[in-house]
C-alpha cells in the first residue's frame, strides 16, 4: 500500500525490529494512519524488509548494540517504538540494548517512545523476560523520555505460529505447568500495532500510561473447544518432557507458567477495549481463518 499522500504533517516514527512479529504489526499500523515510517533492521535485503519497503516504509539498517547506527536512525524522528526479544538473545543482552535504544533517543530528542513490552505488573516476579522490561522501561524514565508502556499478554498467534515456539509449546507444555483451566489474557498481534499507532496520534492522552493489554480472557482449554468448534477437531500436540524443552529453549518459558499457576493478577480487558473498541476476542481472531487455514496452520 502506498500512503505517502495521505501523510499530511504526521511525523516520522523509527520501529526498532520492525521485521519482528510486533515491528511488522506497528509499521502496517503507523503507515495506515499517515505517518513517515523508518523500519530499522539489521539485514535491509532480507525478504521481511523488502515487503516493508513495498508497502511504502523507509527501510534503514540499525543495530541495537551500535550506537552510532541508532542516532542515525533516530535523528529528526519524532517518535520511537521499541521492542527486543529476549529469545533470541539473552535477557542481559535485551536489557543492554533497551538501554542503547534510550540513550541515543534521548540524544535525538525523540518526543515519543512506546515501548512493547510484557508481563504482569510494576513489580519483580522471577521471571526474566517479564523482569528485564521493567529495567529498559526505568531507563526511558529516568533519561526523561516522554514514554508509553504496552504489556500485551499472550498473543493469539502462539496458537498457530509454529515460528513463534514449537506449538507443542502452547497446545501441551503450557497448560501442563500452567493448568489448563487457568484464565489467560489474549491480544492479536494487528491488534497490537493498531494500539501503538493510536498511543502516537493521542501523546496527551498516553504518555505516562502503562496499558497491560487483553482483548479477551480464555483458558487453554476454552480455546481448545473454540479451535474444535472453528475446525471440527481438536488441536494438535506433541508430547514432549519439560526437561528436553527447557533443554532446547531454557527455563524463562517454563519459570513464567509455574509463575501463572500460583498467581493473580488484573486481567482486565478494559485498557484494550479504551484505546481500541474493536480489538478482536479470540473466537473473532480464529474466525478469520477457514478450515483449509487451519490445516496449514496445524500442519505446517
Amino acid at each position: 500500500m502506498n500512503a505517502s499522500s495521505d501523510r499530511g504533517n504526521r511525523g516520522v516514527v523509527a520501529v526498532v525490529g520492525a521485521t519482528g512479529r510486533q515491528g511488522t504489526a506497528v509499521v502496517r499500523h503507523l503507515l495506515q494512519d499517515g505517518w513517515h515510517v523508518r523500519a530499522l533492521t539489521r539485514n535491509p535485503s532480507s525478504a521481511a524488509a523488502l515487503e516493508l519497503h513495498a508497502q511504502d516504509a523507509g527501510v534503514q539498517r540499525a543495530d541495537t548494540e551500535d550506537m552510532r547506527s541508532l542516532l542515525s536512525a533516530f535523528d529528526g524522528a519524532y517518535g520511537v517504538f521499541n521492542a527486543q526479544n529476549p529469545m533470541t538473545s539473552s535477557t542481559d543482552a535485551e536489557i543492554r540494548q533497551g538501554h542503547n535504544v534510550a540513550e541515543a533517543a534521548a540524544r535525538a530528542g525523540v518526543k515519543h517512545v512506546v515501548y512493547g513490552a510484557a508481563g504482569v505488573g510494576d513489580y519483580e516476579t522471577g521471571v526474566g523476560s517479564w523482569d528485564s522490561k521493567l529495567v529498559v522501561a526505568q531507563r526511558f524514565r529516568e533519561l526523561g523520555l516522554p514514554l508509553t508502556v504496552l504489556r500485551p499478554m499472550a498473543f493469539m498467534e502462539l496458537m498457530t505460529d509454529k515460528s513463534y515456539y514449537p506449538q507443542l509449546s502452547t497446545w501441551h507444555i503450557m497448560p501442563k505447568l500452567m493448568g489448563p483451566e487457568r484464565p489467560v489474557g489474549w491480544l492479536c498481534l494487528d491488534d497490537l500495532g493498531a494500539i501503538a499507532a493510536r498511543a502516537f496520534a493521542d501523546p496527551g492522552k498516553w504518555v505516562g500510561k502503562t496499558l497491560s493489554l487483553a482483548s479477551d480472557i480464555q483458558s487453554m482449554e476454552q480455546c481448545r473447544t473454540l479451535w474444535e468448534e472453528r475446525t471440527g477437531r481438536r488441536p494438535r500436540a506433541f508430547p514432549m518432557p519439560v526437561s528436553l524443552f527447557e533443554r532446547f529453549v531454557g527455563t524463562d518459558l517454563t519459570t513464567m507458567w509455574r509463575w501463572l499457576r500460583n498467581h493473580q493478577f488484573d486481567m482486565s480487558t478494559q485498557a484494550t477495549r479504551e484505546i481500541l473498541p474493536g480489538a478482536l476476542s479470540v473466537r473473532e481472531w480464529m474466525s478469520g481463518f477457514d478450515k483449509a487455514g487451519f490445516d496449514r496452520l496445524n500442519h505446517r
